[in-house]
């Protein structure tokens, strides 16, 4: 077998620009948080409204990827990034600019579909462009890390653009990026697709999106107002979509999404460990922002200060992931990565008193150093055990099941937090609070604080006390029952997952190419000399 070709220095220049809109990405994200009360102010939006300003940008991400990831298979990875940016330029300008509520959410479900573009069109050129393993391993790591130093940066330049500007400044961040995306792009990035690709299938592609969207909306529902009937409805209707959706694809000759991808075991394993990993960090995440500002008092700006230590550890954990696979399988690493995330939630299980806010934070900032080498040898996993032509939906797959984990983490350990909460406080409101009061403050952390305003000072006191115990109490449970989830994924990849290698990779793998997509023999052996 011929030697692989490496990646000179035109493929890193074109990383460093493919790391810009995947930055952009995960910080859109957090950017709106801050400027939530200045738009509110502005626009008057109802309650729900409010709602979907701040949901429907994840949304639409979250259901159109494998759309995006398939479609540009088909006409080219290149040239749906560029589409994508362009459309998120303008949908950005659109945003700020915005003069009703209804303006603002049409704006941001365009900028949730143009985002959907960006990861898996960045993830899949990644593929095509560093051939060699050693070298798409560490390509990984950079990508995965301008998602956490996005995320870091959203707050923070948000905060500067709200303290000069109007709150519809901060979606103007993306505009300079995108443009220098659109104008160093075609230079710099090559251009990949599946020369075998058939049509586009919009039934599967309607499909795949309704099922989705109703997953996670449902769980969004729950996350929000606990289980019931309509969110559950929701989540049903979605997987029976998704089932008749996987039943489309066996009977389709061009199917929408190649399922026998899922026959390679490094690919369905690496899918599912880093789901249960996302899955765990979100839903702790969901209490440790709370535990800052509504237990430990800080600012919002204060508290989005202490969460860049484990920003920081996501950075540092997904620039080592690379070194480590240099000296042990990627199982292994990912294991050891798990076993720490479990370490770090635990020091969450004893947060209390003087040594809380340190607890915390450490604790954080363990959870991210083990769990940014899972996420990123996962991805490489993932993308590098499917072929090349299908980079696009094996990238997309990856991008829905993080969606998905975190989704489902919100929902999941965000219930039974508050199911600890409410049970602890439906015998501890103290007598004296009224009665439509105390069932606020039984409800949730936040109603507790408002109510305990408006009582007298003893018995305010009391009330938050209280409060603030029992969503320590489900903080703790949170973070114990996550542990036990991370020790258990901590397992899996260390079985299933003991042959694989960096780059996606097999030791003995008991699935032959046959089984994964038809003509990877001809591709891996052709793709020294793909064209580029």
């Amino acid at each position: 077998m011929s030697e692989v070709t490496r990646a000179t220095r035109r493929e890193w220049v074109g990383l460093a620009v493919i790391a810009l809109p995947c930055l952009l990405y995960s910080m859109d994200l957090t950017v709106l948080y801050l400027a939530v009360p200045h738009l509110t102010a502005d626009l008057k939006p109802t309650s729900a409204q409010l709602l979907w300003i701040s949901d429907i940008y994840g949304f639409l991400i979250a259901g159109s990827l494998i759309t995006m990831g398939t479609l540009g298979d088909r006409i080219g990875r290149r040239r749906l990034l560029l589409i994508g940016a362009t459309a998120f330029g303008v949908a950005s300008v659109l945003a700020a600019f915005s003069n009703s509520a209804e303006m603002l959410i049409a704006t941001r479900a365009l900028l949730g579909v143009a985002g959907a573009t960006l990861a898996p069109s960045t993830l899949s050129l990644i593929r095509n462009m560093f051939l060699d393993p050693q070298q798409r391993t560490v390509a990984i790591g950079i990508w995965a890390t301008s998602f956490s130093v996005g995320g870091a940066l959203g707050p923070l330049l948000g905060g500067v653009m709200l303290e000069h500007f109007w709150w519809g400044s901060v979606f103007l961040l993306g505009v300079p990026v995108m443009a220098l995306l659109l104008v160093v792009g075609p230079k710099l990035l090559p251009e990949f697709r599946d020369p075998n690709a058939g049509r586009l299938d919009l039934t599967s592609a309607a499909m795949s999106l309704t099922a989705v969207l109703s997953i996670i909306y449902g769980l969004k529902r729950i996350a929000q107002d606990g289980v019931g009937v309509v969110p559950a409805m929701f989540i049903v209707t979605g997987i029976a979509i998704g089932v008749l959706f996987v039943g489309r694809q066996r009977r389709l000759a061009d199917p929408f999404i190649d399922l026998r991808l899922f026959r390679a075991p490094a690919f369905s394993a690496a899918l599912a460990t880093n789901t249960l990993g996302i899955f765990v960090a979100f839903g702790t995440f969901l209490f440790t922002s709370q535990y800052l500002q509504l237990v430990l008092g800080f600012s919002p700006l204060v508290a989005g200060l202490w969460t860049l230590p484990s920003s920081l550890g996501f950075v540092i954990g997904s620039m080592a992931a690379p070194l480590l696979v240099r000296r042990a399988r990627p199982a292994y690493v990912m294991a050891g990565g798990l076993t720490l995330v479990a370490a770090g939630l635990m020091l969450m299980t004893q947060v209390e008193g003087e040594r809380a806010l340190t607890l915390l934070v450490t604790g954080t900032v363990v959870l991210a150093l083990g769990l940014s080498p899972v996420v990123t040898l996962g991805t490489d996993l993932i993308v590098g055990s499917a072929p090349p032509e299908r980079a696009g939906a094996a990238s997309s797959l990856s991008e829905t099941g993080a969606e998905l984990g975190g989704a489902l983490g919100i929902a999941v350990l965000g219930s039974i937090g508050t199911a600890v909460y409410r049970s602890m406080m439906a015998e501890a409101v103290p007598r004296g609070v009224p009665a439509e009061a105390a069932e606020a403050a039984r409800g949730t952390l936040g109603g507790a604080l408002a109510t305990a305003e408006q009582l007298p000072p003893a018995i305010g006191a009391e009330l938050v006390s209280a409060a603030r115990d029992a969503f320590s109490e489900g903080l703790e449970l949170t973070a114990s029952v996550s542990a036990m989830v991370a020790i258990a994924t901590a397992a899996m990849a260390a079985i299933v997952l003991r042959r694989a290698r960096a780059g996606g990779a097999h030791v003995e793998s008991p699935v032959s190419h046959d089984d994964v997509a038809p003509g990877v023999e001809t591709i891996f052996a052709g793709a020294a000399q793909e064209k580029r």
